[in-house]
């Protein structure tokens, strides 16, 4: 796969946030993610807290692309589902996306949402990649 980022200086520094203004890339397979949230194998919420709940996301997203051979870095769109109770502490899911994607990280939208499927849970991740 090859994989370009975008992040014009004509328009606002979106990687301060962990995420790029855009992505070019090319390869043999697009996977499309279903939404994960802040759950274990189990189904069992990791944490009240939001920064706990992106970061399990994450998790949850590497290990269906490692299912399918693919990493972290071949991710090309994330879409962020944070629940309007969650709204002030977006910081903490920025910092998520800054550890995990610490280089070139993928574009993103960012949506509040008044809730998802349980109450305690405070966000949700999709995911788009190219596997080689």
């Amino acid at each position: 796969m090859s994989r370009t980022v975008v992040n014009p200086d004509t328009v606002f520094n979106t990687v301060q946030y962990g995420f790029s203004q855009a992505v070019i890339v090319t390869g043999q397979r697009r996977m499309l993610l279903s939404g994960q949230v802040g759950v274990d194998a189990q189904e069992r919420t990791v944490s009240p807290g939001l920064r706990e709940q992106a970061d399990a996301a994450i998790d949850n997203i590497e290990r269906v692309l490692a299912a399918a051979g693919g990493t972290l870095a071949q991710v090309i769109m994330l879409r962020i589902y944070i629940c309007e109770t969650a709204r002030e502490d977006q910081e903490s899911i920025a910092q998520v996306l800054r550890d995990r994607f610490p280089n070139d990280p993928p574009p993103s939208s960012w949506i509040i949402v008044s809730g998802l499927s349980l109450p305690e849970w405070l966000v949700e991740i999709e995911a788009e990649a190219m596997l080689d």
